[in-house]
């Protein structure tokens, strides 16, 4: 059976499935808890209001800014939220299913002109960050994000292409560039605390891999910025990723399973007992992606698995605030064997050998939130992390029965964080945030290569640890009821070999009118290199070795951007940045007549001498335009053209690898309510479309290759050369029912629609002299069906 047989059986499952059964009321509960968005202090006494209810659906909040909304029928829902001295809240198109309750965090904004009457004239609140020390080059997502673009896979990084400045690194895994720079520039957090990469199949030095740890289960609405960071964000040079974990139901007990082509994921969530605020949520997900190859995808000649746990425990206290417990682990690993047959060797030396890669992911962390009576609260947190990352591979030799390693690989890092930052509320006009984060780093690096010799050689081997510090400070100013300002500075130390950086950061928000707003934002940032990068051995005559690399300090950034948004009506908006980033201090080769930048760097260690002074320069221009989910209808336009070059060792610039030009994505979705006022039964349809300039390469130098029977870079054209651009359209049809008590998704995602052969690269073929190409993920089909109840 072939793919489009499966995909059009699987259409027609579709609709077989949505039989027109007699309509039943549906409803569930709405609840939640409404705080100071600043300060974190309940609000008792605010409205939350059911809009467009028949009869009208309303309550207030407790003491304890609880609240609670029964008998709310099932479908989009909109809520405002008032209170007398805030701004008021409208939350639209919420989704309320039958399996699941809905709880909301509710953070309120203090007026700072509450003695003035303040006219509504727009509602457009989905894309603001839910730092409110970010001002450009930041907004938020929403799971519902993550569940419903086509082919997002319940992956932020993934969802996150739908971005304007956002580029995949390649269709086989969830790396990506933003604004030209490496994907190794990105930063992950949770809980306010950096984590180590939290995605399968990852190599180190790099902040993507083949799928996302994190299950959307867990995640809460999150901030994704792309530059001029606030300044409690360290450690990074193109991105952050600022995830929030959902708490479980603590008042009812609720499950979510999900069977699809991927894999078998299970989610639990609950009270711990009755009359207790806490509450677990856990999930637990299994996957082969051997599935795969047996409904036609080419996954080559590996088996592939891989697992994963995530869990968020909240247990809250009277007297020492509210604890947490949270983490995650995954564990994959691909292994492939040699086939016996030298013709195969000639095209792909992968078919010769024996191999073995794993990449194991996990953290977990105590949080403490306190709140304290002066309008302010304290938040810490201790963290254990830990990657483990190997590849071993076996050559074999022409006699088929011998094999030789001929390389090999094993890196285990260890990290335990300690932060602690403290948020105070001085007025409705003015908030501080301050904080430090201490990191202990342990390492473990093991790498041994066969290079024109008959035997490994070491080419990194250490054992040790070392520290870094990062301390911060920001102030949050309403100078006019128009003019926002947020001045920073943030401060990075890696003790290892003393290097540092003193990091300003400001930005301002100019309200024009109330449906136009400029902002501008700078920000110098910094980022250490790659652990491993540090400890590269250069073997000596005399069998003694150096590490040229370990003073190797800091590289540097300075972000500048300016952004204009405009407000279209209560539903869309238009918004723009300009955008400038010039990068310095940055690895590059040693040697004079080098072209090397780690600028250029996918993942992995470098083992050669380098020097940090390397150049880099970005800047562009973005433009989005969106419509937020209204009349069941949403789409999202990105655009951006950017150039990317950076300056190596033989004092020439050079496109970096990572420079496409232009980026145009075009997302979209509908949704059909079948059943009328009941809204139990609701078609889904999704589009992606993204069109992308070819990522730059260095030409084979066939000549070379012939004569030496490998092959040969020219490295007189570093990355002159350009791939075809990229086309890929993804779509997804959901159909979800909602019954009494559960809510089931029926979902097909079809990634590449068209089946386009989009050039991943090229290889010089030994066996035939020849210089071909090869080519990314094909058509591929993701059936998944999921019950909530």
């Amino acid at each position: 059976m072939n793919r489009f047989n499966i995909i059009f059986c699987a259409i027609a499952f579709l609709v077989l499935v949505s039989n027109k059964k007699k309509a039943q009321t549906v409803s569930q509960t709405i609840r939640g808890t409404v705080v100071d968005k600043i300060s974190q202090t309940p609000i008792p006494g605010a409205v939350i209001q059911v809009l467009n209810s028949n009869p009208l659906q309303v309550v207030s909040s407790d003491m304890n800014g609880d609240f609670k909304l029964t008998n709310v029928l099932v479908g989009k829902q909109s809520l405002r939220i008032a209170y007398l001295g805030y701004k008021e809240i409208f939350m639209q198109n919420l989704s309320l299913n039958a399996g699941k309750e809905l709880v909301l965090n509710v953070n309120m904004e203090e007026d700072a002109m509450q003695m003035q009457e303040v006219e509504i004239t727009a509602k457009v609140e989905k894309n603001k960050p839910l730092n409110d020390m970010s001002a450009v080059s930041t907004r938020a997502f929403s799971v519902e994000e993550t569940q419903k673009f086509a082919a997002a896979a319940n992956d932020p990084a993934r969802m996150a292409l739908a971005f304007a400045g956002v580029v995949a690194a390649g269709d086989g895994n969830n790396n990506i560039s933003i604004r030209g720079n490496s994907p190794n520039g990105l930063l992950w957090r949770m809980e306010g605390v950096e984590i180590p990469n939290p995605n399968h199949f990852s190599n180190v030095g790099t902040s993507g891999g083949g799928i996302s740890i994190l299950s959307a289960q867990l995640l809460n609405n999150s901030d994704f910025s792309t530059g001029a960071f606030a300044a409690e964000y360290g450690n990074a040079l193109s991105g952050v990723f600022d995830l929030k974990l959902r708490k479980g139901n603590n008042q009812k007990h609720e499950y979510t399973v999900q069977l699809g082509v991927l894999g078998l994921d299970l989610s639990t969530e609950g009270p711990f007992k009755k009359g207790y605020g806490g509450s677990y949520l856990i999930n637990y997900r299994y996957s082969t992606l051997s599935v795969l190859g047996k409904i036609g995808v080419p996954l080559g000649n590996a088996i592939t698995n891989f697992q994963d746990l995530s869990f968020n425990i909240s247990l809250p206290t009277k007297k020492f605030g509210s604890f947490g417990v949270f983490g995650f682990g995954g564990i994959s690993d691909q292994t492939a064997y040699a086939k016996k047959d030298s013709a195969l060797w000639n095209e792909d030396s992968f078919y010769r050998a024996d191999s073995k890669f794993y990449a194991n992911t996990g953290a977990i962390g105590l949080t403490n939130t306190l709140l304290l009576k002066n309008q302010s609260y304290l938040k810490t947190a201790l963290v254990y992390s830990g990657t483990q990352n190997g590849y071993k591979q076996d050559k074999l030799e022409n006699d088929y029965t011998t094999f030789i390693r001929d390389y090999e690989q094993k890196f285990v890092q260890t990290k335990l964080t300690l932060s602690s930052v403290y948020t105070q509320k001085i007025s409705a006009k003015s908030n501080i945030r301050t904080g430090i984060i201490l990191n202990q780093l342990g390492y473990s690096l093991s790498l041994r290569d066969m290079t024109d010799t008959t035997v490994l050689i070491d080419k990194i081997k250490v054992e040790g640890n070392t520290q870094t510090a990062q301390a911060f400070f920001q102030w949050n100013y309403k100078l006019t009821k128009k003019l926002t300002t947020n001045l920073g500075l943030h401060y990075f130390q890696l003790f290892l070999n003393n290097s540092n950086s003193v990091e300003p950061r400001a930005s301002l928000k100019y309200e024009l009118t109330p449906k136009n707003n400029l902002s501008l934002g700078y920000g110098l940032h910094s980022q250490l290199q790659p652990i491993g990068v540090y400890f590269a051995k250069q073997n000596l005559t005399d069998d003694s070795y150096t590490t040229p690399n370990k003073n190797l300090g800091l590289s540097k950034a300075h972000h500048l951007v300016v952004g204009y948004d405009r407000v279209l009506n209560e539903f869309s908006h238009i918004k723009t940045e300009l955008y400038y980033q010039h990068l310095y201090n940055i690895p590059i080769s040693n040697d004079r007549t080098g072209t090397y930048s780690i600028l250029n760097v996918m993942d992995g260690y470098n083992t050669e001498p380098l020097t940090n002074k390397g150049l880099g320069r970005n800047y562009g221009a973005e433009l989005t335009y969106e419509r937020f989910l209204h009349k069941n209808l949403y789409y999202l336009l990105s655009a951006s053209l950017y150039d990317s070059k950076y300056k190596a060792a033989n004092n020439k610039w050079y496109n970096t690898r990572f420079n496409t030009n232009f980026a145009l994505t075009f997302t979209a979705g509908k949704e059909w309510v079948l059943s009328g006022g009941t809204k139990n039964r609701i078609i889904g349809f999704n589009i992606k479309s993204i069109y992308v300039g070819g990522f730059r390469y260095t030409p084979i130098d066939l000549q070379a290759s012939i004569a030496a029977g490998e092959q040969k870079i020219d490295d007189t054209k570093t990355f002159a050369e350009q791939n075809p651009a990229y086309y890929r359209l993804d779509i997804r049809i959901s159909l979800k029912r909602n019954y009494k008590h559960v809510t089931s998704t029926l979902a097909l995602d079809i990634q590449n629609t068209t089946n386009r052969k989009n050039v991943g690269g090229q290889y010089f073929d030994s066996g035939t002299g020849e210089v071909k190409y090869w080519y990314q993920t094909p058509l591929l089909p993701l059936l998944s069906y999921r019950l909530e109840f």
